[in-house]
């Protein structure tokens, strides 16, 4: 019988907005496999980005439970979620989110930087990941020196660093173009496999869905369908 890795238990989300709240969120439950490739599909504003902060720790539920290999991560103070970002989980955004002035290496190291790994340790492991990347030849070029796709697969190598069971990938296409979207895309795929981790990505994108195992759709905080 497969794992269930994260489950999500009739989840809400509201933001005040001036005299109202918005619903981000409406009972959404959901279960992704140990080792699937899930794709969370949705327009704009569905709660695509406000599902995955919620998996990946980032916030807190209004009401609901997100459990994570077994935790409820509503009984985790802040160390211990800090912690959890940290172990568990590899972030990747739409926007990259590298320090353009760092070399990739740099960037990568930095994870491994707050875990406190020991310089030796942590250069070995980021040299060894942008090679995984395909990036072996880029090493010392700083963030904005690099292209989209290349910056894409730098944030990719940073956020395998600390050896994460589940990659949260937040629209990882947005800002390229296909074909170098398609290439994410396929290193993500190859990773699932290959290291077995459990993807989830959030996209807007339908090119996502041939990649994935499964596709859920999210419509106004809802599972569609």
């Amino acid at each position: 019988m497969a794992e269930t890795i994260v489950r999500t238990e009739d989840l809400w989300k509201e933001f005040p907005m001036g005299s109202s709240t918005v619903q981000a969120l409406k009972g959404v439950n959901i279960e992704v496999e140990k080792g699937e490739f899930l794709c969370v599909m949705g327009p704009s504003g569905s709660g695509k980005s406000t599902l995955l902060n919620l998996i990946g720790g980032l916030d807190r539920p209004t009401r609901g439970r997100v459990i994570v290999k077994g935790k409820d991560l509503a009984s985790l103070d802040e160390n211990a979620l800090a912690l959890y970002r940290r172990q568990e989980v590899g972030f990747v955004f739409q926007a990259f989110n590298l320090i353009a002035t760092m070399t990739a290496l740099q960037n990568v190291e930095l994870p491994m930087v707050f875990a406190r790994v020991p310089y030796r340790h942590r250069h070995k492991r980021a040299r060894e990941l942008l090679e995984m990347v395909g990036l072996g030849h880029r090493l010392y070029h700083r963030a904005n020196e690099l292209s989209g796709g290349e910056q894409q697969r730098v944030a990719i190598a940073r956020a395998l660093a600390n050896a994460p069971s589940i990659i949260l990938a937040d629209e990882p296409t947005g800002n390229l173009d296909s074909r170098t979207g398609s290439e994410i895309l396929e290193l993500l795929r190859e990773l699932n496999r290959s290291k077995e981790l459990t993807v989830i990505v959030v996209s807007h994108n339908p090119m996502v869905m041939s990649y994935a195992h499964r596709v859920v759709h999210l419509r106004d905080g809802e599972i569609a369908g």
